[in-house]
């Protein structure tokens, strides 16, 4: 279950001052002193009960500029640029979590805001209920080092408990250990949340999780440089078939791995050269990779 954070302060902060003080912290989340700090910040950032109704006033009247993309869902709101520093960058965001009798609701369905979809994260994030009685969730644990990412993996998840998002309260979410299916609010709720970001995060995958059975159900998190990999080796270039090569047997993300041998197959010329493929990628040596090639020869 994500760190509960108890923090009391009492005092508000405006937006561009939170910003700052967490920026100037050099915000890392695996440091409990930063994000105790940082997490003082945010609470001040939530009590202040007017700030992100100014916002969006503002967004709304035209007297501010577009919020910048989101890549996190259609009620992210990006409130801050990313600031980096020596150990990765943050931003802030706020989340709006329709409940189910609203209009979004009912027009987009619940996996368009990632209701009933268990799930982990590759980046870890302090969040705080800031109006509502905040979307619930089901928490469960797993240990990320011991799996590999297949569909239909045993994660060996263990049920932490449910709680809900309420206003005032703080959680340090934890990348790859916290999992959790979330479940519309009463009403309508929105969350603070500090993002971290890591240089590496995108070569560690989120999953996605079946509760029922335990298992991964598929990689969450998208990779650009899996499609240009296979985009260049379908192009027919002798380049990008060595440069596929020398992915699939030297590069650090197994993930990526496996898609230089996935464009290869694609390439390959009838069942026997399919098979020649797949078994150099079971002597790999990613454990991941290893597997999936084996139930692919089956």
């Amino acid at each position: 279950m994500p760190q509960i954070i108890q923090e009391l302060c009492e005092e508000s902060c405006s937006l561009p001052e939170a910003v700052e003080a967490i920026a100037a912290l050099d915000f890392d989340p695996r440091d409990p002193s930063c994000t105790a700090k940082a997490a003082q910040w945010l609470r001040r950032l939530s009590n202040n009960r007017t700030f992100l109704a100014d916002r969006l006033i503002d967004r709304l009247s035209g007297r501010i500029a577009g919020e910048p993309e989101s890549a996190y869902g259609p009620q992210a709101i990006i409130l801050s640029p990313l600031r980096t520093g020596a150990r990765g960058g943050m931003f802030l965001r706020a989340n709006i979590w329709p409940a189910e009798h609203d209009l979004c609701f009912q027009n987009s369905g619940a996996k368009t805001f990632v209701y009933g979809i268990p799930h982990d994260h590759n980046f870890a994030f302090l969040t705080s209920g800031y109006l509502g009685p905040g979307y619930r969730s089901d928490y469960y644990t797993y240990d990320y080092a011991q799996v590999t990412g297949y569909s239909g993996e045993d994660a060996d998840l263990r049920f932490a408990g449910r709680s809900a998002l309420e206003e005032g309260e703080l959680m340090l979410y934890r990348a790859h250990l916290d999992v959790h299916s979330q479940l519309p609010p009463a009403s309508l709720s929105v969350s603070l949340n500090v993002m971290h970001v890591d240089p590496a995060q995108p070569w560690h995958d989120q999953y996605g999780f079946d509760l029922d059975r335990g298992e991964v159900t598929r990689v969450l998190s998208p990779n650009a440089t899996e499609v240009f990999l296979r985009t260049a080796v379908a192009s027919g270039s002798e380049e990008a078939e060595d440069f596929a090569q020398w992915v699939g047997a030297t590069h650090p993300s197994e993930r990526l791995r496996l898609a230089s041998f996935e464009a290869r197959v694609g390439k390959a010329v009838g069942s026997e050269a399919c098979d020649e493929v797949w078994q150099e990628a079971e002597r790999n040596g990613s454990r991941m990779v290893a597997t999936i090639a084996r139930m692919r020869r089956a």
